[in-house]
């Protein structure tokens, strides 16, 4: 499912999707057409990414591209038209003069047109349409005010020389869309400190862009563009990095601003309590070197975050209870009796944590199979909204950067997340003599709300038993 709109017979507009549950935003990374390309029904046109994953955007409908609406690098609001598409090239149907490239405000015209009701999309549904209209503030539609107005946006930011003198917008709440409400608070801006160079006097992502950037970076801001639009196709890609000799600046956007919540909010949530055991695990990377030998394992990878993988299973079937979630909203504990075992996962974009749903119930060749799969699609940038979502306890291998251990963060939701260090080979008393053996450090996190420390303690010595002793791995299961 997708969402588009129909201009005329010849030519039809596609929006931004909610390519993910509830997102309200996504950046295009790229275009795969431009205009005067043939494209087919199913066609992938561009890629985006949103706060959880890249994701290919196809078109569902045949024709000729007419314009491209958006260039790559910009964030666009879901159910925003990002294509128009010449379904009936060749015809005399007149051609809809291309849009001015703007930061929308409002939903298009050709959505108000059409059926009442919630428009079906990629995942989930988009906004539904609301009776309400914004009151515009008085005099902002005049070209003359938003003239005025955007030579003082930028002699207030310090993107300017001296503007002309006039009034502060009148006293109220200042009107601007939630996205750039938010964004305005993530940068500590006072939205009631922008003056707005938006229609009908609403503040959009570049006054509170200029309103943050420092002074000294004047020369380089570009103040907000206020003479007649002139109809482009594909606008100038707009500049993501700003640097100098002695620091670079990079926009928070995509996976890095999820990121940053999720942990903000998950270190200043949930009570985090991590313990710590340091176990030898010669006998696991035993294990490992016969399994790779072993014919029922043949076409998947077998390596320790395997066999740790495995482990923690056996050890959340063993103690059920730390395989549970914090509702705040209904002061409950909910204790969930399957589980998604997410793998964190290093990618170009960021940190993102991907889960093998229902782990539970696979065995030792199919859990090698979904941790194959999971880690491959992570490092091709593929992993969908969907495969990160619902996870129930979380495994982190900081081991492979040769480090030791850490003290994890929980992923949100989430009630336990176990860090692996890196497997050393030390001395160690085995048997009553010093012999060197394979070691390594766990860290165990967890939300002491609903996990108190002998449940947390259980969870941690299990996994590090089994992983002393891999024949666990049978007798508990």
């Amino acid at each position: 499912m997708t969402t588009m709109t129909q201009t005329s017979a010849r030519f039809r507009e596609f929006k931004m999707p909610d390519v993910g549950e509830g997102l309200t935003e996504a950046e295009i990374l790229k275009w795969f057409v431009q205009p005067g390309d043939t494209v087919t029904d199913g066609q992938v046109v561009c890629e985006v990414e949103t706060a959880k994953a890249a994701v290919e955007l196809p078109i569902p409908f045949d024709g000729v591209v007419h314009e491209l609406r958006f260039s790559e690098g910009t964030t666009v609001d879901v159910g925003q038209v990002i294509i128009t598409v010449d379904v009936a090239p060749g015809s005399e149907d007149e051609a809809p003069a291309p849009a001015p490239v703007q930061e929308p405000v409002e939903a298009p015209v050709a959505a108000a047109e059409e059926p009442k009701g919630r428009t079906p999309v990629l995942v989930g549904y988009g906004v539904a349409e609301s009776s309400t209209k914004r009151r515009p503030r008085k005099g902002a539609a005049a070209p003359e005010a938003a003239a005025v107005a955007a030579a003082v946006q930028a002699e207030l930011n310090g993107h300017g020389s001296a503007a002309p003198v006039i009034d502060a917008p009148p006293a109220g709440r200042p009107l601007a869309k939630p996205p750039v409400r938010k964004l305005a608070k993530d940068l500590g801006i006072d939205l009631a400190t922008v003056v707005p160079t938006g229609k009908d006097g609403i503040i959009t992502r570049e006054d509170v862009h200029a309103a943050a950037a420092p002074a000294s970076s004047a020369a380089a801001a570009v103040a907000p563009e206020v003479a007649e639009p002139v109809a482009v196709t594909v606008p100038e890609t707009p500049a993501t990095v700003v640097g100098s000799a002695r620091e670079t600046r990079i926009p928070v956007k995509g996976v890095r601003k999820a990121i940053a919540q999720a942990m903000v909010g998950s270190a200043f949530t949930a009570p985090h309590v991590t313990e710590f055991v340091t176990v030898d695990v010669t006998r696991t990377m035993k294990l490992v070197a016969e399994l790779k030998e072993d014919k029922e394992m043949a076409g998947v990878r077998v390596n320790p975050l395997l066999i740790i993988a495995k482990a923690l299973l056996v050890a959340i079937k063993r103690n059920p209870e730390v395989n549970a979630a914090w509702d705040e909203a209904n002061q409950e504990i909910v204790q969930k009796h399957y589980v998604n075992l997410g793998i964190a996962a290093a990618t170009p974009r960021g940190l993102i944590v991907p889960n093998i749903k229902d782990a539970h119930d696979k065995t030792l060749p199919q859990l090698a199979a979904a941790l194959g799969e999971l880690v491959s699609t992570a490092r091709d940038g593929k992993t969908s909204p969907a495969a990160m979502a619902g996870g129930t306890v979380t495994i982190t291998n900081v081991g492979v950067f040769g480090v030791d251990t850490g003290t994890p963060i929980l992923n949100p939701g989430e009630s336990a997340i176990l860090a692996v260090g890196a497997i050393k080979l030390q001395p160690w008393v085995h048997k009553g003599k010093v012999k060197p053996r394979q070691v390594t450090t766990l860290a165990l996190s967890f939300d002491h709300r609903l996990v108190d420390g002998e449940l947390g303690s259980k969870v941690l010595a299990d996994v590090a038993a089994i992983l002393e002793q891999p024949k666990r791995l049978i007798t508990w299961a």
